[in-house]
């Protein structure tokens, strides 16, 4: 029954996010809703473990830090590391201080108003701030990737830099924070204990992911496997060891994984085109079932409550508004090059997801250790909700605020599909044919490319054909052209006003 019911929900969710598609939804909000239709309050599949979701979430965040950090250029993020490692530490400590604060004013309001049976303290306000503090990953990566929005002054990576860097420090703020809560009754909770602890999980978790990414790497390309198919095995089995290991060293896996995933994408690996085409079928698998248990997980009828709505609407509002744009303005001020709207940007796609919700589960779990229950259940409610607001206001208009602002690129499209072996030093590259190609004649023959470089297929619409000197080209063509001096393409055609794909 339990196969049954997983595979439906499989299938509803697949085709829920082609729908989403076409309506400019994000996928990943109707996976949360197809997860609430199902639970308790819906079809009532009953499932109440939040160690379970938990455990899930884990998992799955592993896999998407993993695989967003190894599909990540290095090149493309460098010159925006500073930028993106400011966001992802002093952003979301300053995120969660602002928010905390809010919290705490309305969460004392809303209890004067007999809305709430609880008043949090400002610990517990700052508890809810920091599980929420992060952008999220999966969103992130999910919404821009699927929606192959191009965006100009380096935006995409610096986004998918914080989103991908800045977990594991409001994980390690939420475990602080739950720790320094539960401290037995007339103790004085110890911050420079907390403090140290914060630093030694960033410093472990830095050094372990960059060093397991190195060793996943050399096991990879020697140990020349008969099957090829286990090297994707091979692969998420390394990204799991990799949390797992740095978790029992006393470092943060999040970093780890994610530093991981960065080190190995960025070197020679074997088979790396496959590798990359399994690592995102498996990342769309865990982020459906991660969200599907998140929602599966949520009591609807709690969500939607007067009190725990109204709490909802107004962090939502404070964080989309207020507590991002300020702490995007404060991070990104020294750093001059970036635009005003670049900046507004940035402040816009502070999108909430999964990952807070799974943050939120760490509460829930902590009940069986003395923690209040209303509390925990607060928490989680309310984290849900604001997910849900950022997926509706934020996600949807990722698309729509760049073309607003300017920012707005048109991607580079793989036309061919096609990767050589890292042995191979030969470079495939894509060009489109332009008038400024055809200066010299229409046929392929006619044109002026480098030493040792061929073309090797043409595109003509939905057409595929293989060239000879006189082949007439057309504009629009799509040219798949192997070389052996990428440099000197690069220039030669930099010349006629046209960059390589």
């Amino acid at each position: 029954m339990m196969m049954l019911f997983g595979a439906i929900l499989l299938v509803v969710s697949i085709i829920a996010s082609k729908i989403s598609s076409r309506f400019g939804v994000p996928s990943l909000l109707l996976f949360l809703l197809v997860g609430m239709m199902f639970g308790s309050d819906g079809f009532g599949i009953p499932f109440s473990s939040a160690i379970t979701a938990q455990a899930i979430g884990t998992v799955a965040l592993c896999i998407i830090l993993f695989s967003g950090g190894f599909e990540t250029s290095f090149r493309e993020i460098q010159p925006v590391v500073a930028p993106g490692v400011v966001l992802a530490t002093a952003g979301v400590l300053m995120t969660a201080l602002l928010t905390g604060g809010f919290i705490w004013l309305i969460g004392g309001l809303v209890y004067e108003w007999g809305l709430i049976g609880i008043r949090l303290s400002v610990l517990e306000s700052l508890l809810m701030a920091a599980v929420m503090s992060s952008t999220d990953s999966a969103s992130v990566f999910s919404i821009l990737r699927s929606k192959q929005q191009g965006l100009r002054q380096n935006l995409r990576p610096l986004l998918e830099r914080e989103s991908g860097s800045n977990d594991p420090m409001a994980y390690i703020l939420t475990i602080m924070l739950l720790g320094l809560i539960m401290v037995a009754p007339g103790e004085t909770p110890d911050w420079w204990l907390a403090a140290g602890r914060f630093a030694m999980q960033m410093a472990v978790g830095a050094a372990a992911g960059y060093g397991l990414g190195r060793g996943a790497v050399w096991i990879i390309n020697r140990i020349n496997l008969s099957n090829s198919s286990l090297y994707g095995i091979l692969l998420l089995a390394m990204a799991l060891l990799v949390f797992a290991l740095t978790d029992t060293l006393g470092g943060n896996g999040y970093l780890a994984v994610y530093i991981a995933g960065l080190v190995a994408g960025n070197r020679k690996i074997v088979m790396k085109k496959p590798l990359t085409n399994f690592l995102d079928g498996f990342t769309w698998l865990f982020q459906i079932i991660m969200f599907l248990s998140l929602g599966l997980l949520v009591n609807p009828s709690m969500l939607f409550s007067t009190g725990t709505a109204l709490i909802g609407v107004l962090v939502a509002m404070f964080m989309i508004v207020v507590a991002r744009p300020a702490t995007v303005l404060a991070c990104m001020a020294p750093f001059r090059r970036f635009a005003a709207r670049s900046r507004v940007y940035v402040s816009w796609v502070g999108l909430r997801g999964a990952v807070p919700i799974i943050f939120a589960t760490y509460p829930l779990v902590a009940v069986a250790d003395g923690f209040s229950s209303e509390v925990a259940d607060l928490i989680f409610n309310v984290v849900f909700f604001i997910t849900i607001v950022s997926l509706v206001i934020q996600g949807s208009t990722v698309s729509w605020m760049a073309t607003r602002l300017g920012l707005s690129k048109v991607l580079p499209q793989d036309n061919f599909g096609i990767d050589l072996p890292d042995k191979i030093k030969s470079a495939l590259s894509e060009i489109e044919v332009r008038e400024a190609f055809l200066a010299h004649g229409e046929q392929l023959k006619d044109i002026s490319l480098p030493g040792g470089t061929l073309v090797v297929m043409v595109k003509r619409g939905e057409e595929y054909f293989v060239p000879t000197g006189g082949t007439p080209l057309m504009l629009g063509d799509k040219l798949l052209v192997l070389t052996d001096n990428d440099l000197q393409l690069k220039k030669d055609l930099h010349k006629l006003g046209i960059d390589l794909n």
